[in-house]
């Protein structure tokens, strides 16, 4: 099978691309894992050069494994920012090894600091508010410190459903970047409906929380696959999109894309140029080459550097 070429692809298809979608994905990141990192042989076949690339740190993942894939990412010319779940870091001195991991071996000054999918911390860390208060980011010089979103909320975090102590929490990382020099941007957890990712971006704006937002997009997938993770990662009300679509039985085996939502969020922001949805971050649930190639035939490109 030959390897999908961003420089061959790279071009809109004529009749096809829609200049908003085009726009809106200039920039664009997208995550991955070590064990499905190791899958892809040249990252710099199916991505733009200077592409944001998220590492996950899923729990019993040993930090070598981080560390390496991150030195990999680096040296093929990626903005690499590994994810800190607080919940799976034992105390302070962890923190600091592998932030002093991640730069020495790595090269690596950025990080996305989440609470992580572990419901009993393995130590002194329950949020992410509490690594940024550790200081230790900022000692070693760390330059984007990128926090979470939910824009359809969180049950592990508001069991009761409402939006609360999400709110409270992004109050609080704004404060933090409005007293500190970091430089933060939500990455959000992915939705499939526009309308209230649009809804959610707006109350944010009027509370006053100005962080720049990355939405997070699911890629191309099975239906079925798309439903399960949905389910795992707690989707709210968008989860609907997919509902339909599991009704109607000629679409039931078809791929599952983001044409729909990047095309309504695209048109949203051409209209709203100050609207605060910033880039994309693509969680790649049907493989980062399916979701690489989607991105490459929409038009998609990534800034070189990747500045928010």
């Amino acid at each position: 099978m030959a390897l999908l070429n961003f420089k061959k692809s790279a071009g809109p298809v004529p009749g096809r691309v829609s200049p908003d979608v085009e726009t809106f994905l200039q920039g664009y990141s997208i995550e991955v894992m070590p064990r499905t990192a190791a899958k892809v042989d040249n990252f710099a076949d199916i991505l733009p050069a200077g592409t944001r690339v998220y590492i996950a740190h899923i729990e019993g993942t040993p930090i070598e494994d981080m560390v390496a894939t991150a030195k990999r990412l680096n040296g093929e010319g990626f903005d690499v920012m590994p994810h800190f779940p607080a919940r799976i870091i034992k105390d302070t001195a962890t923190l600091t090894d592998w932030i002093a991991r991640y730069q020495g071996e790595a090269n690596v000054h950025q990080a996305l600091l989440l609470a992580g999918g572990v419901t009993t911390p393995h130590g002194d860390f329950e949020s992410s508010m509490q690594l940024l208060e550790t200081g230790a980011f900022d000692k070693a010089g760390f330059t984007h410190l990128n926090v979470a979103g939910h824009p359809e909320g969180n049950k592990d975090i508001d069991p009761d459903g409402s939006m609360k102590n999400v709110d409270d929490a992004l109050r609080w990382k704004q404060d933090f970047s409005n007293r500190t020099d970091a430089k933060m941007a939500l990455a959000t957890q992915f939705a499939f409906e526009a309308a209230p990712i649009i809804a959610w971006a707006d109350a944010l704006k009027d509370a006053g929380i100005d962080l720049p937002i990355h939405i997070g997009i699911a890629g191309p997938a099975k239906l079925q696959t798309m439903i399960k993770f949905a389910i795992a990662c707690g989707v709210g009300p968008s989860l609907r999109v997919l509902q339909r679509r599991a009704k109607d039985v000629t679409k039931l085996l078809l791929p599952f894309e983001p044409t729909e939502v990047i095309s309504e969020l695209a048109a949203h922001k051409a209209a709203n140029p100050d609207f605060n949805i910033e880039k994309v971050h693509f969680f790649p649930l049907g493989g980062i080459k399916t979701n690489a190639n989607w991105a490459i035939e929409n038009g998609g490109a990534s800034a070189t550097p990747v500045n928010a």
